[in-house]
């Protein structure tokens, strides 16, 4: 059976360049043979954690969105890829929202093992985008299970698909999960 793979793209605009970069990581995952699925948040409703723990007295989300739908793909996949552009030196407010409400996994009992990230900038300092992957390990150290496999980084690259003639981005992220 093939490896579970779940792909986010957490930007809202169409055409971003991280999107264009989770898709193709999702289309390289698909060509190895994995079971890829492949999710935009642009469409979802995704509210904020109210931190009422409602989710850890084993009762559903009080917050009727679509919330719930994605944190259980995520809990089904086995390998999960994170897509986000950065704004202000720092992941996309949907995906610390998505990552936030992602609670009821903790402590619970959850597939995914191997994480990825993939994440464009218009900066190109070196450090553009320590802060966002800071951020997801912060996440991930929440899961005793799972651990950060790879990461791809884009910078200069701020209209919308002018990943387009990044070679290099868009071979790394086709091969990242393979």
């Amino acid at each position: 059976m093939a490896k579970k793979v779940l792909v986010i793209s957490t930007s809202l605009r169409g055409g971003s360049n991280s999107e264009i970069l989770a898709r193709e990581c999702a289309r390289g995952a698909a060509d190895a043979g994995l079971e890829v699925e492949y999710v935009s948040l642009k469409d979802k409703e995704i509210r904020n954690c109210i931190g009422c723990l409602t989710c850890h007295k084993g009762m559903p989300c009080v917050l009727k969105d679509d919330g719930a739908e994605v944190i259980g793909k995520i809990r089904e996949a086995e390998a999960v890829v994170f897509a986000t552009p950065i704004y202000y030196y720092e992941m996309s407010g949907q995906m610390k929202t998505l990552l936030d409400r992602s609670n009821p996994l903790y402590g619970g009992d959850y597939n995914f093992r191997d994480i990825y990230f993939i994440a464009s900038a218009a900066d190109t300092d070196e450090h553009t985008f320590d802060r966002a992957i800071s951020g997801l390990e912060g996440w991930i150290y929440c899961f005793d299970k799972c651990s950060l496999k790879g990461t791809v980084v884009c910078g200069d690259v701020n209209d919308a698909k002018s990943v387009n003639g990044k070679d290099k981005a868009l071979k790394e992220v086709y091969e990242l999960v393979r």
